[in-house]
C-alpha cells in the first residue's frame, strides 16, 4: 500500500521518442470504474498486474494505490471480465535527472492523445519541464484512463 504523488501533462511534440530508454505496449481495463475504488487490470512486457487506487486529493496530485502481480493466463481471463472500453497504449520510459517521465502514446479511440506522467517522491518536489511537455492537466479526469475508456480522446468536441 502507498500513496501515489504524480503531474500529468499533455506533450507538444515527439522528440521525447529520442530520449525513452525503453518503451512496451499496455492493455489495460477496468473491473470497476468508481473513482474511490477503481480497481484496474493490466497486461505489460511479460507479466500482468491488478491495481487497486482510491480516491484523489482535491489537486488530484495524489491517491492510495496497491498494487500486485499476476500470470499472463489470470491477466487475460480478468481482461475478459472488464468493463467496455480497454486502453490500449505504448508507454515510453524516459529518465529526467533523478525522476523519471513516462509517456503514454494511446491508439483505438484514443489515438492521436500523449499523455505524460512524472512521479514525485513528495507533493512540494519541483522539477524543470522538458521542452516537449505541454499544458499540466493534473487532476482533470477527461485525463484518466478510467474516462478514456469511457469517453475517448476522439470523441470530445
Amino acid at each position: 500500500m502507498s500513496i501515489e504523488i504524480e503531474r500529468k501533462f499533455l506533450v507538444k511534440d515527439l522528440s521525447f521518442k529520442e530520449q525513452a530508454l525503453e518503451h512496451y505496449r499496455i492493455v489495460q481495463g477496468f473491473l470497476n470504474k468508481d473513482p474511490e475504488r477503481t480497481v484496474r487490470i493490466r497486461r505489460l512486457k511479460d507479466q500482468g498486474k491488478l491495481t487497486i487506487k482510491g480516491i484523489g486529493s482535491k489537486d488530484g496530485l495524489s491517491r492510495f494505490e496497491w498494487e500486485t502481480n499476476l500470470g499472463l493466463e489470470e491477466t487475460d481471463d480478468l481482461l475478459k471480465l472488464c468493463e467496455f472500453g480497454v486502453i490500449d497504449k505504448i508507454r515510453y520510459v524516459i529518465p529526467h535527472g533523478e525522476l523519471t517521465i513516462e509517456v503514454d502514446e494511446f491508439f483505438g479511440n484514443n489515438t492521436g492523445l500523449y499523455l505524460a506522467e512524472i512521479e514525485l517522491p513528495t507533493t512540494d518536489t519541483d522539477f524543470n519541464k522538458p521542452v516537449w511537455l505541454a499544458e499540466e492537466v493534473t487532476g482533470d479526469i477527461r485525463y484518466y484512463n478510467s474516462y478514456l475508456s469511457e469517453h475517448p480522446f476522439n470523441s470530445w468536441a
